[in-house]
């Protein structure tokens, strides 16, 4: 199911985003799909985990993190603390994803200096992983009428986060929405996916299913193009990540000669 599409013009690329978009059953354009943006085509979809060649750490990077976390009202689930530690940086299997293509394309084109190289965005169809989930979670969804996992639906299922990722010897994809942390998650549409495997790639895995997906490469002769039209359309950083360095990341952009 996983294609390349290659596009060569902004009227191409707003088709390939916005593909297949109409949901018949209620006739409005809204689907299972949500993007990633990658600043270079040539980058797969290996967790900061695994970049960071830490895998074998991963509990006691969390652990060492709400250990020395100070936080006045910390959390009290394990699936929170893992969304926090992502939001701030620290290496965990999770990946950052978001609803919106649009945004997601920022991402893929924020850094003028990558421009020497192609960009890309990948989609995948979230609706149809839920085939793929253990049989509990797949009844907790529809019991809570939820297409999407939520900490809450998480927190039901198991009790930590290594139970849950022992509820099937198969490996297997999960997609959750972040609690509202700041207005970082809330502006960026954000969404979290998962491997029950830390040390599995969520491309390597998606090869091996039906599920839909798809890469959007975006070649380097379009990339300032794309990032005007997005800067016109008020998707920036300034929006993106309210406050200072949010808008100090804009104007850096912004005001950079590119015929320089």
């Amino acid at each position: 199911m996983g294609r390349d599409i290659v596009v060569n013009s902004w009227q191409e690329l707003m088709e390939a985003l916005f593909e297949n978009d109409l949901n018949r059953e209620i006739g409005r354009h809204r689907n299972g799909i949500v993007y990633r943006g990658l600043q270079n085509a040539d980058f797969d979809l290996s967790t900061s985990l695994q970049r960071h060649k830490s895998v074998s750490l991963e509990n006691h990077l969390l652990r060492n993190f709400q250990k020395y976390a100070q936080i006045e009202n910390p959390p009290e689930s394990d699936w929170l603390w893992l969304a926090l530690a992502q939001h701030h940086g620290l290496p965990t299997r999770l990946l950052d994803w978001s609803y919106s293509p649009l945004i997601a394309l920022h991402f893929a084109t924020a850094d003028y200096e990558q421009f020497d190289s192609d960009c890309a965005v990948w989609a995948v169809n979230f609706w149809q992983l839920q085939d793929y989930l253990p049989q509990p979670v797949r009844e907790e969804m529809r019991r809570q009428g939820n297409s999407i996992l939520t900490t809450d639906i998480l927190e039901h299922v198991s009790s930590s986060v290594e139970k849950y990722y022992a509820l099937d010897d198969k490996p297997f994809l999960s997609f959750f929405e972040p609690p509202s942390l700041d207005g970082r998650i809330i502006n960026q549409y954000a969404i979290f996916s998962f491997m029950s495997d830390p040390e599995i790639k969520v491309d390597h895995w998606l090869r091996t299913t039906q599920t839909e997906h798809h890469k959007i490469i975006i070649p380097k002769t379009l990339l300032w193009l794309v990032r005007d039209r997005l800067d016109k359309s008020n998707i920036t950083e300034r929006m993106l990540f309210p406050g200072l360095d949010g808008l100090a990341q804009w104007l850096k952009r912004y005001y950079y000669d590119a015929q320089a």
